[in-house]
């Protein structure tokens, strides 16, 4: 048969790795597809541009319409990025042309991808984007077909390896928060504009995706809550490790009562659990199943060939499956489009989590009292409390509390009226606390 010619959007890291791996394994993955791959033009910014890979029989554009009017191009490889402009339009024209996409651009699937799998239904094309979420682990396949005997109850998942460098690094190293920030500037780990790592964006469109077809809901995100690793400072680190804890940058999808729980926020948990011991840029997801019970899911995120093995993966599926029923394809989603669920995501002051305090107070008779009086009165149990310093009258101690599970807008008031107190000074730090007794 006719090899499938291949058009690249975007021929940096991703796309360079990719084309790398389609010509090295070439035989394997033909084997595989039952059909012989070839990439014949990639749309750039700049031709003259040097590229990671071999431009063998590759035509270089600027022009996206050199793809989209390609006759002999039946599968369009969006690396791109960014959830609308260019590359939103780029991928509904593609469909709109009858191409199949495969896709690494978790934004533009988080934010926009209702819309673009409503309209690949409807053409009868396959969107394809397991490099979208923790890069060569292949965590979409695993959810959406290798667990689809299961009920999922919920996930957690170390997801945006620069936020886990930077942690790894403020606790083994002793550092702050902006040191280790600019040694993964330096190291290429994080972009020049970290935010979109740091404050948890890129996890909360991972988790979006995550979610999505572990629960069988829309794409909601715009619903999950966000919180980065900007403000944990070394202390916190330090009490963590006392404790015997770790900090990790965690995205967490739970099946509740009443809906959904989706949120992304710094984490203290148990030393001993496999998944606080992931450490520098690597993700790791654990994953729990009625049937199977906890699965652990461990490996590169990022990275020209973790990506790009994720990326061949899904046009091996996409050229597997040209020739069936696009009515008998596995869904995009996982659950057939009819039969997403409309139970709602829950804000997040009605989760029920373990919080880590960590305040600073006078250190005069009846403060400790009037704290703890606080959290007694608003039914929030105290599992442990450490005060620090010397113990001079009137010095400014700091007091670390770990508290038993109690609702968010409980601690949420408490911490107002905390904050409120003439004897607390500074910011209060809280962390929410998960044990993960299902690890």
């Amino acid at each position: 048969m006719k090899p499938v010619k291949i058009g690249i959007a975007g021929l940096g890291t991703v796309g360079s790795g990719t084309v790398n791996v389609l010509e090295r394994n070439a035989d394997e993955i033909t084997r595989r597809a039952g059909r012989a791959m070839e990439v014949t033009r990639a749309l750039v910014q700049d031709p003259r541009k040097a590229r990671g890979c071999a431009l063998d029989g590759i035509a270089l554009t600027t022009d996206p319409k050199e793809l989209l009017d390609d006759p002999e191009i039946e599968v369009i490889v969006e690396l791109m990025g960014g959830a609308d402009g260019l590359a939103h339009d780029f991928v509904m024209q593609s469909i709109s042309r009858g191409k199949h996409v495969v896709t690494a651009n978790k934004a533009m699937i988080a934010v926009n991808g209702n819309e673009i799998f409503e309209r690949a239904h409807a053409a009868g094309v396959m969107v394809a984007f397991e490099a979208a979420v923790a890069g060569g682990i292949c965590i979409i396949k695993v959810i959406r077909e290798g667990l689809s005997g299961n009920r999922v109850n919920r996930l957690a998942g170390i997801i945006n390896g620069t936020g886990n460098f930077i942690l790894s690094e403020m606790r083994s190293g002793h550092r702050g928060f902006d040191d280790v920030l600019a040694e993964a500037q330096r190291l290429g780990y994080a972009e020049a504009d970290p935010t979109f790592d740091v404050e948890g964006v890129d996890a909360a469109h991972k988790l979006t995706i995550l979610s999505s077809i572990a629960f069988g809901i829309p794409l909601q995100f715009s619903r999950v809550y966000t919180e980065g690793i900007s403000r944990i400072k070394p202390e916190d680190v330090l009490n963590a490790a006392e404790l015997g804890y770790r900090i990790k940058h965690l995205g967490i999808a739970a099946r509740v009562e009443d809906g959904f729980e989706l949120r992304v926020h710094p984490c203290m948990i148990p030393e001993e659990r496999l998944i606080a011991n992931v450490e520098g840029v690597m993700n790791a997801i654990l994953v729990e199943g009625d049937a199977v019970g906890p699965t652990l899911h461990y490996g590169a995120g990022a990275g020209a060939e973790p990506t790009a093995s994720a990326v061949v993966a899904d046009l091996v599926d996409v050229v597997r499956a040209l020739t069936t029923d696009p009515n008998n394809r596995v869904p995009h989603l996982a659950f057939q489009p009819d039969a997403l669920s409309d139970l709602p995501v829950l804000p997040i002051d009605r989760i029920h989590s373990a919080y880590y305090l960590h305040l600073k107070a006078v250190n005069r008779p009846g403060v400790l009292a009037e704290i703890t009086r606080i959290l007694g009165d608003l039914h929030i149990s105290i599992q442990a409390i450490q005060q620090k310093g010397n113990g001079d009258s009137e010095a400014i101690m700091p007091i670390v509390i770990v508290t038993q599970v109690t609702r968010e807008d409980n601690m949420n008031q408490a911490l107002a009226q905390l904050s409120s107190l003439g004897t607390v000074t500074g910011e209060i730090t809280r962390i929410r606390l998960e044990h993960l007794e299902w690890d």
